[in-house]
């Protein structure tokens, strides 16, 4: 085969939406067979089917695509592809989040796409509620499949936007070393990776053992080392400069009686007035914006073929992934609920360092204990065996059982135990069961306590006083999987009586299914007595059985103005321990009038039941972008009358209250087992155009619609608080703590609810077309993009509906943009070629989650479009591959989002923080 008709081939292949099975793709000769017969395993569908007949909308990504990039994990690459959306989350996730990088489908969330591999559910993370995207190795990745419409009726739960199956290489013969390495412009981002494989032929061909090893490493980026996120803005007021910095600070802030005036110690015993501007502590000199990242993985895939009826199989897959991140030294304001101990960190009147001769609250950043450390480590265990075979009568069957395991371990070092510390300042509660109770000063608490140090709260703690009150935080998290699946399929059970009739397919299946997550939290955390997080052991778990059915049903092929009309049915019941019966089904239609032109078209049901996350996760306690609305009551316009009576219920004048905290607040996040399930629907609308007279030419225009009622969310810290202040939705003020003896916010409770529901609607296009330039040039563009009609969701069932159409979440750094875009175009000559890659974010207009921001609240309103730039220059052959390539070419840095941590929207625009960044991989097969 020469080198232009292996170039064409290959590429259209990566173009088509259709895929090969495994047995079927390992070479360009079984390819040649799978053409001839037109017998193709089409994505979101358990039946084969003839060429060009599904109507399903399918993408499909190959290991050559990922290779052109710079990217170091599957999520890296996917984020690219204007169907993912910006609300799962990435290796840029430092104040929350488990170190895992997730992926979502049309900005639905993660939890609502299901990740397989090889078309088999796989373990999911300890500490997320996803497939961790860092913990499957790039370079055995064969092939992506991306169905992009709801798949709930063939797969099941969590397949509501739809499904994203991985195919990993396997039945190799040969063996092959891979080296890649990346570097940024800025000298930090070092990432290297090694890969290996080896496959080994057994039985005279009827068996094989493929074994594969990587492992990679990527390093930290610092927010100090990029200018445009070294001094986090932490609000964007209509008038006047921003405020930087948080005033929450190393020296101690300290509240004054009466006056609830912040006043900052001179450090001789007296103070002075705080002052923003000389005072505040950059939280951002200590902060990662993106995590360091190690995954070692290995895998071993065998099959023996006894007879045509039986081929046993099975996979074995580890990997070990570690995140570390650094964050700014822990502040300290008082408990965090449900704790007991005091509300406020309160200095009791008979405290030598009280001049005031009353209580007075105190605030302080604990930066002599240097900056809090986390490493989070996961250990993941897939096993997966299974039978397959034929039956006789063009019968097949399928039984497969896997079992997953995942174990994380959190370290988070320089935490501060928050009972030690009242301990060092004789701080004790008159009423220990109650967190607001008035406190008196106790020296003897210290004295008693192996260990402490009476301390002047103002000055560094400084050795045995630091080790006293220092603690490192040990989380766990187990989350197992056991899934039992045996399909029995007839592509060919009997053909319709008629001329024109094809062959019907049916399959039938059925599936059981246990998952189970238990959390242990730290036994400082698990008493209350941290002041960074609360917590107690939680677990629990959930069992399905289920059973499925599918047909095709070929009405007419290669007739007169249909060369192909068929019909897909699907259908699932499932029967819940915990949420009883329920069933979804899926109808598809294709109609081709011709082999140059199809139309295609899906409908059907999703279902999905709270997952063991949103369920059972452990209590943790971050710091997202959130105001306090009684610090900025009159920028709510209309509703500002609510929020300055609900503030003054509180004993809060808003024309003098000012927060300890300067653009995050203290939120609690976790699980909430008063959750119901909830259900979608998903319609699709499509065509694809290969004309005869241009073979090299693909067009793929897809018209999509989702709804989604009870849906099952995580409300933004923001969202909650001004919908209890403005009285928009009252029933969120249950999710708020008492404030503190300062009136400082000490906690919201950002867990997941059923709210009213979700819709949202769009176009896809996909272009692809080869161009021969000469016998040794060929030039290939490939188009993908998405035009966004509508997104738009509601907080409550009978609440309002919110427009988030081409709107930035800029708190929380989700946004959904109208126009998205990936174009690729590769020039091919010979050995060579040079692929230019550009990806277009288009512009955004700031929301808050209820209002989109205006020049008379806020001083940035919206975010200009961007586009990401990168160039790759490949050389292959037979037994060599090497790639180098420059990833944002133009050094352009992220747009500017006031997120109150970053600067930018670290999920939305992850490509551009590192800058210009150079990479380099090489490889040779044996």
């Amino acid at each position: 085969m020469s080198v232009y008709k292996f170039a064409l081939v290959s590429l259209s292949l990566s173009a088509s939406p259709f895929f090969i099975s495994p047995a079927s793709a390992a070479d360009g000769e079984d390819t040649a067979l799978a053409s001839s017969s037109e017998r193709l395993l089409v994505t979101g569908s358990s039946l084969g089917g003839r060429k060009g007949s599904s109507p399903n909308p399918v993408q499909t990504i190959t290991a050559r695509d990922i290779q052109k990039t710079s990217a170091t994990s599957l999520g890296d690459y996917l984020s690219r592809l204007p169907s993912i959306g910006s609300s799962g989350t990435t290796n840029s996730t430092t104040n929350s989040g488990k170190g895992a990088v997730c992926t979502d489908l049309r900005n639905l969330g993660s939890q609502r796409v299901l990740v397989l591999i090889d078309g088999k559910r796989t373990t999911l993370n300890a500490g997320s509620e996803c497939v961790d995207l860092n913990s499957i190795p790039l370079q055995q990745i064969e092939r992506v499949e991306l169905l992009k419409d709801g798949g709930s009726s063939l797969y099941g739960a969590d397949a509501v936007a739809g499904v994203i199956n991985i195919h990993l290489k396997h039945d190799l013969t040969t063996g092959g070393i891979t080296l890649k390495g990346g570097l940024s412009q800025e000298g930090d981002q070092r990432a290297g990776q090694i890969a290996a494989y080896k496959g080994f032929s057994l039985d005279q061909g009827r068996g094989n053992i493929t074994l594969f090893g990587q492992y990679d490493t990527t390093g930290p980026i610092y927010s100090r080392n990029r200018d445009w996120a070294a001094l986090p803005q932490n609000d964007n007021p209509a008038k006047g400069a921003p405020s930087f910095g948080s005033s929450i600070i190393p020296s101690g802030v300290a509240f004054e009686p009466g006056t609830r005036k912040r006043l900052v110690p001179n450090g001789d015993g007296t103070f002075r007035a705080y002052n923003a501007s000389r005072d505040a502590y950059n939280f951002g000199r200590n902060s990662t914006i993106a995590n360091a990242h190690q995954n070692a993985a290995l895998s071993l895939d065998a099959h023996e073929t006894l007879s045509r009826f039986i081929t046993l199989y099975g996979t074995t897959r580890f990997s070990r992934t570690v995140a570390s991140r650094d964050m700014s030294p822990a502040p300290v304001q008082g408990s965090v609920p449900p704790s007991t101990l005091p509300s406020s960190w309160v200095l009791p009147a008979g405290n030598p360092y009280n001049p005031w001769g009353q209580e007075a609250s105190i605030t302080k950043r604990m930066a002599e204990l240097g900056p809090r450390r986390q490493s989070i480590s996961t250990n993941t265990l897939t096993l997966l065996g299974g039978l397959h075979g034929k039956l006789g009568a063009h019968w097949d069957y399928d039984l497969s059982m896997t079992y997953g395991r995942s174990r994380l371990a959190a370290r988070t070092a320089n935490m501060v135990n928050y009972r030690h510390l009242l301990n060092s300042t004789g701080t004790q509660a008159l009423d220990p069961t109650s967190s607001s109770s008035a406190v008196q000063y106790n020296p003897s608490l210290c004295s008693s306590a192996s260990g402490c140090v009476l301390q002047n709260p103002f000055a560094p703690y400084q050795g045995k006083a630091a080790d006293y009150i220092r603690f490192t935080q040990k989380d766990h998290a187990i989350y197992q999987m056991r899934d039992v699946n045996f399909r029995l399929r007839n592509p060919h059970l009997v053909s319709l009586p008629y001329r024109y009739g094809g062959p019907i397919g049916l399959s039938l299946g059925m599936e059981h299914r246990g998952e189970q997550l238990s959390y242990a939290p730290d036994d400082v955390v698990a008493r209350g007595d941290s002041a960074g997080t609360t917590g107690a052991y939680t677990g629990g778990g959930f069992t399905v059985s289920e059973g499925y059915a599918e047909t095709r049903l070929p009405l007419l092929q290669k007739a007169p103005f249909a060369h192909d009309l068929s019909l897909n049915l699907q259908g699932r019941l499932s029967a819940y321990n915990r949420f009883g019966l329920t069933k979804n089904w899926k109808i598809g239609a294709h109609w081709a009038p011709t082999r140059d032109i199809a139309f295609r078209t899906t409908w059907g049901t999703s279902y999905r039941q709270p997952d063991l996350y949103s369920l059972y996760s452990g209590r943790t306690l971050g710091y997202p972008s959130a105001s306090d609305p009684c610090t900025r009551a009159t920028s709510y316009g209309a509703a500002a009358s609510n929020v300055i009576a609900r503030c003054r219920k509180e004993q809060i004048d808003p024309n003098n209250f000012s927060s300890a905290f300067v653009g995050q607040l203290p939120t609690l996040s976790g699980g909430n087992e008063a959750l119901r399930p909830e259900n979608g629907r998903a319609f699709t609308l499509g065509m694809d155009l290969t004309p005869r007279f241009a073979p090299a030419f693909h067009l793929s225009v897809d018209y999509w619609h989702y709804s989604l009622r009870h849906m099952i969310t995580t409300l933004a810290t923001q969202t909650l608080l001004d919908g209890c202040y403005t009285g928009s939705n009252p029933e969120f003020c249950s999710l708020i703590a008492p404030r503190s003896a300062s009136n400082q916010l000490t906690a919201i409770s950002a867990i997941p609810q059923n709210t009213g529901g979700m819709k949202t609607d769009g176009v896809d296009m996909t272009l692809n077309y080869h161009l021969t330039l000469t016998q040794q040039d060929v030039l290939s563009l490939s188009e993908n993009f998405q035009y966004l009609l509508s997104y738009r969701q509601r907080y409550s069932q009978s609440g309002a509906w919110h427009n988030f159409t081409g709107r930035m979440l800029y708190l929380s750094g989700s946004g959904m943009p109208r126009h998205r875009s990936y174009t690729t175009v590769t020039w091919r000559h010979n050995h060579f070629s040079l692929t230019y890659l550009v990806n277009y974010t288009g512009s955004l207009r700031w929301n808050d989650g209820t209002h989109d921001l205006t020049a008379a609240t806020a001083g940035r309103t919206r975010t200009a479009g961007i586009f990401l730039q990168d160039i790759t220059l490949s050389y292959q052959n037979r037994q060599w591959q090497a790639n180098v390539g420059i990833n944002n070419l133009f050094n352009r840095r992220p747009p500017f989002v006031a997120d109150g941590a970053f600067n930018t929207a670290s999920s939305l625009y992850s490509g551009f923080i590192a800058g210009r960044s150079v990479f380099a991989q090489a490889g040779v097969t044996f």
